[in-house]
């Protein structure tokens, strides 16, 4: 039975990733990549003129929002619960203080300079509207490592528990996928629609992608350019390198082991990776800097209402009761703090974040020596354990410096049993799979910090899971509910990230501005 180029380019996604299927349809010719550039508001100056706009929450959707309204002359207004701005977009450092809902508290107390971002961790290349905010507040950037060859990947039932670096995973995969799939060209296995030529075309590429030697055969790397890692690495004199032996295709096959090879194939995922120099908590420093202030810190809002002109809102600061209003209300706030809040959403909108399901990750962070780079080679990146705390997260920062702050666990945690642990058993946890990595470097582990976002105040989950009345609730949400407009990344389909945020803010600040205008 014979093969389109469709389905065949399937099987290439199927069985060796994204970057597989898109390296072949290169080299066919039949796809080229392109990222969205950034997009200015098309609103007049001045347009906001007399306008009074208020927005809830001070996280990177109201940071944005408030920002670009500033910009076209709208009176406005940010009451933010917290001390601080940038809501998820936090770096904790020393004397920082870790605050759960039912009162417990943990006080950072790592070394001057080390840092962990708590929550967005990472600015891809592909995230235009954030970067392009970067080179206007001139935030300096640097390469976040999401991914190294060096790092490791580790499955208690396969390979006897041992891990092994990306690199072995990696270059094996390729071999062996390329292998069949050198098989299946040189079989006939592909119809009519695939020409000679590709045929050729492609033998060239899957020699070359899988390493393979004169016979289309993967016996380990037949050029000698250690992919997979050396058996005897090339030295100097009479130092050759000899190939390290190849792993079997039923070990590489176990998903669960080598879910982290696929890890930066996301859209979202791929190199070149960012992140702000010093931490990433910049990016609403230099929005609140920007803003100054119209931004009110510890300003919890209680309440808000309508009224014959827009919108009433209640909040709290220095212990009183006050009152805001405006003609405009934008819901920058967690569907976990909103679904606290006394509304009058219509029923509809109340209905899409009553029903809301909310995410609930967590990370726990430790300051030790950088075992991770003098010991292993491993600068940046990520190794994967497919059980208990994982992944572990290399710092990118600060190369080279005595000791660094790792994260060994950073995951969804709700309705799992790591949930139901003691902050003394989740730290345990976190410094055995650690070991287990890294044998011997577990004690070197010291000053742990485990955030959960499910107790964070004023955020009480990571990110939103699913919408009430699902895609059709999400439908809803974007839309205008009389006064009320919604941003954050909660409302957009760049969820969890900081361009997510960005984007919707965008989006509302244009829908408001057509309004006036037609108004």
């Amino acid at each position: 039975m014979g093969y389109t180029r469709r389905d065949f380019l399937t099987r290439v996604g199927q069985i060796g990733g994204y970057g597989a299927a898109f390296s072949a349809m290169q080299t066919l010719g039949l796809m080229s990549a392109k990222g969205e550039q950034w997009k200015a508001i098309a609103a007049a100056p001045g347009v906001g003129k007399d306008t009074k706009v208020v927005v809830l929450g001070g996280g990177m959707g109201g940071l944005v929002a408030a920002y670009e309204m500033k910009l076209l002359g709208y009176d406005v207004t940010v009451l933010e619960a917290r001390e601080r701005p940038g809501g998820r977009v936090w770096t904790g450092r020393k004397g920082d203080k870790v605050e759960f809902v039912d009162g417990t508290t943990q006080t950072i107390d790592w070394s001057d300079g080390n840092y962990q971002n708590m929550g967005a961790g990472r600015i891809p290349s592909t995230h235009w509207t954030i970067l392009k905010y970067c080179r206007d507040f001139k935030i300096p950037l640097e390469i976040e490592v999401n991914t190294t060859r060096s790092s490791l990947l580790q499955n208690d039932a396969a390979n006897g528990g041992k891990p092994v670096t990306q690199r072995k995973v990696e270059g094996d995969t390729r071999g062996h996928v390329s292998e069949l799939l050198a098989k299946c060209v040189v079989g006939g296995a592909l119809d009519q629609d695939f020409s000679a030529e590709d045929k050729a075309r492609m033998l060239t590429f899957l020699n070359s992608y899988g390493d393979l030697d004169k016979a289309n055969k993967y016996v380990g790397g037949s050029r000698g350019l250690g992919r997979a890692g050396f058996k005897v690495p090339p030295g100097a004199g009479k130092q050759v390198g000899v190939n390290d032996d190849p792993m079997d295709m039923k070990t590489l096959l176990d998903e669960n082991a080598w879910n982290g090879l696929l890890f930066t194939e996301e859209w979202a995922q791929q190199a070149t990776m960012m992140q702000c120099v010093g931490g990433n908590d910049a990016i609403p420093y230099a929005f609140a800097k920007q803003l100054g202030p119209i931004v009110k810190y510890s300003s919890p809002v209680t309440a808000f209402k309508r009224t014959a002109k827009g919108v009433s809102v209640t909040y709290t600061q220095g212990g009183a009761e006050k009152n805001l209003e405006a003609q405009y209300c934008i819901v920058a706030l967690p569907f976990e703090i909103l679904k606290k809040i006394d509304n009058d959403l219509s029923p509809a909108f109340k209905s899409v974040v009553t029903g809301s399901v909310a995410s609930g990750s967590y990370k726990i962070a430790w300051e030790a020596r950088r075992f991770w780079e003098q010991d292993y080679n491993i600068y940046g990146g990520l190794s994967f354990l497919s059980q208990g705390p994982s992944p572990v997260w290399y710092p990118s920062a600060n190369l080279m410096a005595d000791t660094g702050v790792v994260v060994c666990g950073y995951m969804e945690e709700q309705g799992t049993p790591f949930w139901d642990l003691t902050l003394d058993q989740k730290f345990a946890a976190s410094k055995a799979n650690m070991e287990k990595l890294h044998p011997g470097c577990g004690p070197e582990m010291k000053k742990p910090i485990y955030v959960s976002w499910r107790q964070i105040k004023y955020n009480e989950a990571s990110w939103i899971r699913s919408w009430g009345g699902g895609r059709a609730g999400y439908n809803i949400i974007t839309e205008a509910d009389g006064p009320y407009y919604f941003a954050g990344d909660t409302v957009s389909n760049v969820n969890a990230w900081m361009e997510g945020a960005a984007l919707s803010a965008k989006r509302v600040v244009q829908t408001i501005s057509d309004k006036v205008k037609s108004a």
